[in-house]
């Protein structure tokens, strides 16, 4: 019998609610979301927006994905796929100089672009109404541990009067809540392909096809 990989044991005991897990999960791979975020330079509130989006979308998918080993690289694709759709929102939102030697976007550019930004802001509303239905202590510790660079869990916990072991699975547990907030739920849902793989940020099929 093989025996799993360090990573597929962690994202296999997180899919069964060990909260020992998903702390481990949040504490290593939490890093590279802020280092993806840090290389697409946004602006504090989307960096926040996605941020706090990626590991909504890692709540919902960690029981479907089907390499559980590549789930740094899921983290990875899924937090560059959101900042680029930050970025591409920016950028068509940019009023058109009529003197510039670039090309007006075609009218069926105009309405994906519409449609597009109003799913982008339609999704950064759902989080911030979920975020403020949440009980209070859950509003506080996200926030204290979306800011960047990311605070230790030690200056958290003393800030806070938290134990610093009950940091990781409170956070959890208050991303669970917020996925569960009905403004949250009215919007964000997961989604899978006819072969059964997760859909990313993207559209595309989950960890198996990255």
């Amino acid at each position: 019998m093989t025996l799993a990989s360090p990573i597929a044991a962690l994202v296999a005991a997180a899919a069964e609610g060990d909260q020992r897990a998903w702390n481990e999960i949040v504490a290593r791979y939490t890093p590279l979301v802020l280092a993806v975020v840090h290389r697409h330079r946004l602006r504090p509130a989307d960096a926040a927006d996605v941020h706090q989006t990626v590991w909504l979308r890692l709540v919902e998918q960690v029981g479907r994905l089907r390499e559980a080993d590549a789930l740094p690289g899921w983290i990875a694709t899924t937090t560059r796929n959101e900042c680029l759709r930050m970025l591409r929102m920016q950028q068509r939102t940019q009023p058109y100089d009529p003197q510039s030697q670039d090309e007006p976007a075609s009218p069926d550019d105009a309405v994906a672009d519409l449609d597009e930004e109003m799913e982008a802001a339609q999704r950064r509303q759902a989080l911030r109404e979920g975020f403020r239905a949440l009980p209070e202590h859950c509003q506080v510790l996200l926030a204290k541990l979306m800011a960047d660079p990311p605070p230790s869990y030690a200056a958290v916990g003393e800030e806070l009067a938290m134990p610093v072991g009950s940091i990781g699975p409170t956070r959890i547990r208050c991303l669970d809540k917020l996925r569960k907030t009905p403004a949250v739920l009215r919007l964000v849902g997961p989604h899978t392909d006819d072969g059964g793989g997760v859909v990313g940020a993207e559209g595309r099929s989950g960890v198996g096809k990255r």
